[in-house]
């Protein structure tokens, strides 16, 4: 019996394919988890009193409850950028299915040093920042 030798480079193929497919899925699932998680938090501190001194408690506190039970994602530096990531982009919609979490925090990034930046300087600064972190 002789098999059609295509066969195996059609499946590798496939299976590339949907398993990237299915990993920018995932990682745009935890992006938009990340922005209803700065979501919520900005909606808090809108009703705390002294709302800097309330913002930094929450922050600390939800670092302290989250972190034992999900890990490093949570921790107080994380939780701050989920919340400028909120802040920075509130209409859930618009944020690009093509962009990463690691390209949205560059973004943040930009945005918090106050640069003024043209996309094409944009888009090269997360290209290299990628470079980075993979070489990390």
């Amino acid at each position: 019996m002789q098999l059609n030798q295509s066969i195996i480079s059609d499946i590798k193929s496939i299976i590339a394919q949907l398993k990237d497919r299915a990993i920018r899925a995932v990682d745009h699932q935890r992006t938009l988890m990340y922005w209803h998680i700065g979501k919520r938090i900005f909606e808090e501190e809108q009703e705390g009193k002294d709302r800097a001194d309330y913002g930094k408690y929450l922050i600390k506190y939800l670092s302290e409850q989250l972190q034992p039970e999900f890990g490093s994602g949570f921790s107080k530096r994380q939780i701050e950028l989920f919340r400028q990531f909120y802040r920075v982009f509130p209409i859930a919609n618009a944020l690009r299915t093509k962009l990463s979490w690691t390209q949205y925090k560059l973004l943040l990034s930009v945005e918090s040093e106050g640069e003024k930046m043209t996309n094409n300087r944009l888009i090269k600064r997360i290209k290299e920042g990628v470079k980075k972190l993979k070489s990390e």
